[in-house]
């Protein structure tokens, strides 16, 4: 049995330690916000937080994140901090096909958890392990810039 947090509620799960977390959150929680891409970890459209740092479930073991706490997009759609995303987001742009949007946010609010007033360049790095072929990177990293703006106390 793997025990950890998922989106604020204590969950648990049935899961063989090594099965990807991507399939336990999609196919046992029913979560979509993280999606199926490159499946190798490359892309990003599967990214969670896990204690906050950054990661792609579809490489993570189901085992690794006993004890820990995960959120998806599912649960940081309920925030502030996504409402304002959403927002500068659809200002700058920086949405199209939107496959890549829930692991851009989830990388926004990494990087900006972590330095509330980043650089443009500190963004482009943060957000360099997700892909976007459709709306390219400088609308997302305005996006990003704009969110941290005005998130003044969010963060």
């Amino acid at each position: 049995m793997i025990t950890f947090t998922l989106n604020g509620e204590n969950v648990s799960s049935r899961a063989e330690p090594m099965d990807r977390l991507l399939d336990v959150l999609r196919g046992e929680f029913g979560l979509h916000g993280p999606k199926e891409g490159c499946g190798e970890g490359e892309c990003g459209a599967c990214a969670c937080l896990i204690d906050g740092e950054l990661h792609n479930s579809c490489i993570t073991p189901a085992g690794a994140v006993q004890g820990h706490s995960v959120v998806t997009l599912d649960g940081f759609r309920q925030t502030p901090q996504y409402r304002l995303l959403e927002e500068t987001f659809a200002e700058a742009g920086a949405v199209q096909c939107g496959f890549c949007t829930p692991g851009m946010t989830m990388a926004a609010q990494a990087i900006l958890s972590k330095n509330p007033h980043p650089d443009k360049d500190t963004i482009r790095e943060a957000i360099s392990g997700n892909l976007c072929r459709c709306t390219g990177y400088n609308m997302i990293i305005d996006a990003i810039s704009l969110a941290a703006e005005r998130g003044h106390g969010l963060w």
